[in-house]
């Protein structure tokens, strides 16, 4: 429970429902600002285009933050099949349309079980990946060649919960380090028509469920009441 008479600078983990277009730096900043505590820190980045659970500690729980970021990861969003984008998702503008006729139900779940176990995944270019102790982001937008190792992943399930083309309504449950824009990249490359995330939200972390967590609204009264 989260109320005023908290001392986070001894120690809180605090389940936030983070909003569009935050960063999970804007959170933790947000929360410094909001508990006092000088040590705060987060458990794994969402992207500012994605929306749901972020584990943010203070004080003395930062020392859990490794333990948090080993946990599974839960997620449902959309894909948009038949285009691409060179981030993967809505950051950057739409390109390479094309025809998506001959794409349907049992092909895409065929091609979804193939995605099951463990893997490398290559990361987006677009992504807070060190390359040559530069992060890829910064690279990619100066539109200079990128080149990100491949690393190892595992996704528990891959689930099509609604097939409404050219959207297409997943759940993954997948381990850390798992990025949901290299699979759109991937499902395209496999379907041939290219595909991209148009909507992310984590919904667990672990045992951690979003339904548990607060907005940075609702901690503002919270911890701010007299």
């Amino acid at each position: 429970m989260v109320d005023s008479n908290i001392n986070f600078n001894d120690g809180f983990t605090l389940l936030v429902d983070k909003k569009l277009d935050w960063t999970s730096f804007d959170v933790v900043k947000k929360i410094r600002n909001m508990t006092g505590s000088k040590k705060v820190g987060h458990a794994g980045t969402l992207d500012p285009l994605a929306s749901g659970l972020l584990i943010i500690c203070t004080g003395k729980h930062t020392k859990k933050i490794n333990d948090f970021q080993n946990l599974h990861k839960e997620y449902s969003g959309k894909f948009i099949i038949g285009a691409s984008t060179p981030s993967h998702d809505l950051e950057t503008e739409i390109e390479n349309t094309k025809s998506i006729s001959g794409i349907n139900k049992n092909d895409l779940n065929k091609i979804v079980d193939s995605f099951l176990g463990c893997q490398l995944q290559r990361p987006p270019k677009f992504s807070a990946v060190k390359v040559d102790g530069k992060r890829a982001y910064e690279l990619a937008r100066k539109e200079k060649d990128v080149k990100i190792k491949e690393k190892k992943i595992k996704i528990n399930e891959f689930k099509i919960l609604n097939f409404s083309l050219p959207e297409i309504k997943f759940y993954i449950s997948c381990s850390k380090g798992t990025y949901i824009r290299s699979i759109a990249r991937d499902l395209g490359e496999k379907l041939g028509c290219g595909a991209y995330l148009s909507e992310l939200r984590r919904t667990k972390i672990g045992s951690f469920c979003v339904d548990n967590a607060y907005t940075i609204e609702e901690l503002e009264q919270k911890i701010n009441k007299d």
